[in-house]
């Protein structure tokens, strides 16, 4: 029943005498079946689960623990939050001081050996901090987890990102293409990428935008602010596809974090 609420559907089974967790279940196998078997016939991936910070015409305010985060924008295909306030400013400057001296020449995952090359297509300088390394990213990153309700060892450590001027990220995925013999090393630590969040360090002060040219959408780099966006499977029919814009003057300074399906080590 195409746009059917899970209640409508529920209620015929109950009311010719199901009980109501048989009813669930069946209502939920035969959901399976049909994904199953449409996955088979059109060689698409199946779905997976993501993190759902917040439903469509949801709350305005999300609970990340420490801090109240803003809803600004929400858009349904490609899911994408921006999300106002994820960061404090002195988050987003201690976070800078910490990564400045650590800097070097950001790099893609090799499709062949899954290690690191550095492409033509990322001219951003970054560096890595492990998970809990210090206080400022345990903190941020038990903020994370309680936001998207995602469980806190599914996370990736932070990257932090610094762009200068013309520096850019053409458009990519951020999933590892199952394809591709070297996502086989990254697939093994905790499974597939599932969401991403780029938290925005400072406002350029002209470009530097995250982009979805997919589907002609952006959002622009301000301090604090977040992009939050999900993929329920490794394809392109998620529309994920995205851009760091060049900066046009100024810098940009961000912050990514990446969920996992499963444990990440």
């Amino acid at each position: 029943m195409s746009g059917a609420d899970p209640a409508s559907v529920l209620e015929p089974l109950l009311a010719e005498g199901w009980d109501e967790q048989a009813a669930v279940d069946a209502i939920q196998a035969a959901v399976a079946g049909f994904l199953e078997r449409n996955a088979q016939q059109t060689g698409l991936p199946l779905p997976g689960r993501v993190p759902v910070p917040a439903e469509p015409n949801g709350a305005s305010l999300l609970d990340a623990g420490d801090r109240q985060v803003q809803v600004l924008a929400s858009l349904m295909l490609p899911r994408v939050l921006v999300l106002g306030g994820l960061l404090a400013d002195d988050e987003c400057d201690a976070l800078i001081e910490l990564a400045r001296a650590r800097l070097r020449r950001s790099t893609t995952v090799d499709p062949e050996s899954g290690g690191d090359q550095v492409h033509a297509d990322r001219t951003s300088r970054g560096t890595y901090f492990t998970r809990g390394q210090n206080a400022l990213c345990a903190r941020i990153d038990a903020r994370i987890a309680r936001l998207l309700d995602w469980p806190l060892d599914h996370g990736e450590g932070l990257q932090v990102l610094n762009y200068g001027p013309g520096a850019e990220y053409r458009p990519h995925h951020d999933y590892f293409d199952p394809a591709e013999p070297g996502s086989q090393v990254h697939l093994a630590r905790g499974g597939q990428r599932v969401a991403s969040v780029v938290m925005y360090l400072n406002t350029p002060k002209r470009g530097g935008a995250t982009t979805f040219p997919d589907v002609h959408f952006e959002v622009a780099a301000v301090k604090g602010n977040a992009v939050f966006f999900s993929y329920d499977r490794a394809h392109p029919m998620t529309r994920t596809l995205h851009a760091g814009a060049p900066v046009i003057e100024g810098e940009k300074w961000i912050a990514t974090k990446w969920l996992r399906a499963g444990r990440h080590d």
